[in-house]
């Protein structure tokens, strides 16, 4: 599934610029960082609530290159700076983590903790 139908299956937009041409190929979600490291993501996009540089770093360190940010976060502009230094693209939607994930779920991306 591209970014850009991601966006669509959730209403969501992206941060700054435009989507970038991504096939992603599983959801890694959570507000605890340290469960995200735990994974081995491929081709993933994060889905998170926790909308700090935590985010933005732990992302990078498990080589995820796309966030999605859950119910209406803000993202700041230290966020917006280290996401581009790291080539991490950043979306948002309005959606809780729950419902976001169920729509992904049912239009077919795994989650990070599938077997």
């Amino acid at each position: 599934m591209t970014l850009k139908e991601i966006l669509s299956v959730v209403d969501g937009h992206m941060v700054d610029g435009e989507c970038p041409d991504a096939d992603i190929q599983m959801i890694c979600a959570s507000d605890l960082m340290s469960d995200i490291l735990t994974l081995e993501p491929e081709k993933a996009l994060l889905v998170t609530g926790l909308a700090n540089v935590q985010s933005i770093r732990t992302a990078e360190m498990a080589d995820i290159e796309h966030i999605l940010f859950v119910r209406e976060k803000e993202v700041t502009q230290s966020m917006r700076d280290l996401a581009e230094e790291s080539g991490i693209s950043l979306a948002e939607t309005e959606l809780g983590m729950f419902e976001a994930c169920g729509k992904l779920y049912a239009a077919g991306l795994p989650g990070g903790y599938s077997s």
